[in-house]
């Protein structure tokens, strides 16, 4: 029988990690996810990996350049700032195309800003925060489950695509606590025959860069970049939709956002209203079919972020103009009570009502 348990979001993705077959973990301490170094810390030794605590975010995404070149399952995580100091080094594991996975538990920003729950990393990472034109595969949990669960899928894609993988939470997933079953231990044995594991029997050996001094060689590497990226939209964009099919008005949100807009359309649904939810459980791949196929239909959407708007600039753009974009968010920590997004829904609801008597504007 599976094992189910009681743990913090962060212990989650730590204990998920080491089952599925992490043989090197590099942090430096920054809150709201220090529950998942100490863990690591504590329990990677035991399971026969590596911890280490570096002295600094770059060292840390640096030796997870060095551990995955030769071949282990590498991991880092850390928080906003910690992610920033990150950005050159994940560029270089993009370029190099090694695979990763590297956990975000956002704290709002920009600079040192506050330890409390936000979004406001979505751009950081579903563009490049780093340098160069490279794209991460962005998973987005919004439970304790799914932080397991996904964490376990990162590890797997990063080795299908060569290519390091992010997490992306908040302090309210990281520090919660709720029922998870846990998943069996998966071997960590891929293949990886471009790996720098010495010559052995190759007549030549592996060679681990990002650095194409040709022009026509390096636009074929970026170009070669672009059709993993493509891959990834065909085959592993991933959303639910809730309620979605009747539904005069639907929200567009991720993460523990989704979780307090979940409670919002069920409470406008009491109420005789028709709300839905799109949730985004990739942020790069975007799921932008579900939402332009229900703006051909002239649905409106609300977008509802922890953050003063960034995620909603991707609805903007799965709907092309189709129908209307609006916006609710809150930031600096804040964290809206549902009943806070049922009446931003009520109030786009009157205002369609409003266009389609002629007598009010169009979206915010």
């Amino acid at each position: 029988m599976a094992e189910k348990v009681l743990m913090k979001g962060n212990e989650a993705i730590a204990e998920a990690a080491i089952r599925a077959g992490c043989q090197c973990f590099f942090g430096y301490p920054i809150t709201p996810q220090n529950e998942l170094i100490e863990y690591m810390a504590r329990e990677l030794p035991k399971a026969g990996g590596t911890f280490l605590q570096c002295e600094s975010e770059i060292g840390a995404i640096n030796m997870v350049f060095g551990a995955s070149s030769a071949g282990v399952r590498a991991m880092t995580s850390s928080s906003s700032p910690g992610i920033s100091l990150k950005q050159e080094g994940i560029s270089y594991i993009a370029g190099a195309q090694l695979p990763a996975v590297i956990v975000n538990i956002v704290r709002c920003g920009p600079g040192l800003g506050g330890i409390l729950p936000s979004q406001s990393d979505y751009f950081q990472s579903t563009r490049s925060g780093g340098h160069g034109d490279y794209r991460l595969l962005v998973l987005a949990p919004n439970s304790v489950q799914e932080l397991a669960d996904l964490t376990v899928l990162a590890f797997e894609k990063a080795d299908e695509y060569r290519n390091p993988v992010m997490i992306l939470g908040d302090g309210i997933l990281g520090q919660m606590m709720e029922p998870v079953v846990l998943p069996e231990v998966t071997s960590s044995k891929v293949d990886k025959p471009w790996a720098t594991t010495g010559k052995g029997d190759r007549s030549q050996c592996n060679l681990v860069s990002s650095l194409f001094l040709n022009p026509e060689e390096l636009e074929q590497h970026n170009l070669l970049l672009q059709s993993k990226y493509k891959k990834m939209k065909e085959q592993d964009t991933r959303w639910e939709s809730y309620l979605t099919e009747d539904a005069e008005i639907i929200i567009v949100a991720y993460g523990s956002a989704a979780r307090l807009s979940m409670a919002a359309v069920n409470m406008a649904r009491q109420q005789g209203l028709k709300v839905g939810l799109i949730r985004p459980i990739t942020l790069f791949p975007f799921p932008e079919q579900p939402i332009r196929e229900a703006a051909e239909k002239g649905t409106p959407f609300l977008a509802v972020e922890l953050s003063t708007g960034q995620m909603v600039e991707d609805v903007r753009l799965s709907v092309e103009g189709r129908s209307p974009v609006y916006f609710y968010g809150r930031c600096g920590g804040v964290v809206p009570d549902p009943k806070e997004i049922l009446e931003q829904l009520i109030l786009r609801l009157r205002s369609q009502e409003g266009l389609k008597k002629g007598t009010k504007g169009g979206a915010a």
